[in-house]
């Protein structure tokens, strides 16, 4: 099994995109799609499969951040500041950041229904893919 494992994370490395939202390998979901993920980061989703669904984000500065938002999300940073504001005269409050990947990853892997996105050379076997950018 750990030898599958090291070969799926090899070919994602060396053919697969060079971005991935991941969640811990035990999580209740298996797979989502765009408008999940977007839904999930713009908090208009809460809940996957029962489980109470908590996005992660990098640091607004980060390059994969920008790469999130635009391939991803779809938005511009002004129109997510935006809408960033009015959401918050509605009480709702953008997704938690952390400010590093390696703290990602063990927020992600630590925090049942935790979701993040990470460079695919940072997977390892206690991470399951969700989706690929």
């Amino acid at each position: 099994m750990k030898i599958f494992l090291f070969l799926l994370i090899l070919a994602w490395k060396l053919f697969g995109s060079e971005y991935v939202l991941v969640s811990a390998s035990n999580a209740a979901f298996n797979h989502l799609s765009q408008k999940q993920v977007r839904d999930i980061f713009m908090m208009k989703v809460h809940y996957v499969n029962g489980i109470k669904v908590i996005p992660i984000n990098i640091s607004a500065s980060a390059p994969i951040r920008q790469v999130f938002e635009k391939n991803v999300l779809k938005i511009d940073r002004q129109r997510l500041n935006d809408y960033w504001i009015k959401e918050h005269f509605q009480g709702i409050s953008p997704p938690l950041t952390q400010q590093s990947l390696g703290s990602i990853k063990m927020f992600l892997k630590n925090v049942e229904g935790a979701v993040g996105y990470i460079p695919t050379d940072m997977l390892d076997a206690d991470l399951r893919v969700l989706y690929e950018f």
